[in-house]
């Protein structure tokens, strides 16, 4: 369970903040070997770098990559994190006595961040080329034309709605969670529940008593339920929408 919560864990946090990556990666590969002054700097700082890339390849532009950046998260950090927290249930980071050990704890960590960087490598090698290419105009570092499936493919449809999958899971099992309890939770002869007051009230009491995990509590059984059902709802309405337009037009 902590290789999946916290390679979900990941992947969510990796929606907001890949768009970041493709600009650190065109800003450290401008430039790459030349003395200062000697080039174009299409991108001058973190701004100016989001602007232009919005506006000369477009917002989508921004997402670069986020199919092999959800990948390498899931697997990075899945393996890192989960590797660690098997160590740790498993009474590996502590002593004799019982104490928790800042050796054993840094020797975990530092092996489980190798494992997980080594086999997720290959992923963030495809991630980098794809985050640097770029149109002509702005184009900085060797440029891979890569192109992962071809244009209007039901795969870009198959991927995009497992993106959209993890989306989904990460943002309503806390929901999903609450709702589940409110329906099971005892009431009194007036129907009124004897647990909760209502859905914010689930949700600070999840919250406070259970932590932030109680609130994602069977996130792997919702993704494997909700996931499929969001993949194929997405991929079967492309497909029509695509063979409406082909025999309407």
């Amino acid at each position: 369970m902590d290789f999946l919560m916290s390679g979900l864990a990941a992947c969510g946090a990796c929606l907001f903040t890949n768009p970041l990556e493709v600009v650190k990666t065109r800003m450290q590969l401008q430039g790459e070997l030349q003395a200062p002054g000697t080039y174009r700097r299409h991108y001058r700082n973190v701004f100016h770098a989001f602007i232009t890339i919005g506006k000369v390849d477009g917002l989508a532009a921004l997402q670069k990559g986020l199919a092999p950046a959800l990948l390498y998260q899931f697997l990075m950090n899945g393996i890192r994190l989960g590797t660690y927290g098997l160590a740790e249930a498993g009474g590996c980071l502590h002593t004799a006595e019982g104490t928790l050990s800042p050796v054993r704890s840094a020797a975990a960590g530092a092996l489980a961040g190798v494992m997980g960087a080594y086999l997720g490598s290959p992923i963030y090698m495809v991630k980098t080329h794809l985050q640097a290419q770029a149109a002509t105009e702005i184009a900085v570092g060797h440029q891979y034309n890569h192109q992962i499936f071809p244009p209007q493919s039901w795969k870009v449809a198959l991927v995009a709605a497992m993106v959209s999958g993890i989306a989904v899971v990460l943002a309503m099992t806390p929901f999903d969670v609450v709702s589940t309890r409110l329906y099971n939770q005892p009431t009194d002869a007036q129907g009124k529940g004897l647990m909760y007051r209502g859905l914010l009230d689930a949700l600070l009491q999840t919250a406070r008593i259970e932590g932030i995990w109680g609130m994602y509590k069977g996130i792997g059984a919702s993704y494997f339920r909700l996931g499929p059902h969001t993949i194929l709802s997405l991929f079967f309405w492309d497909q029509l929408r695509t063979l409406y337009y082909m025999y309407t037009k």
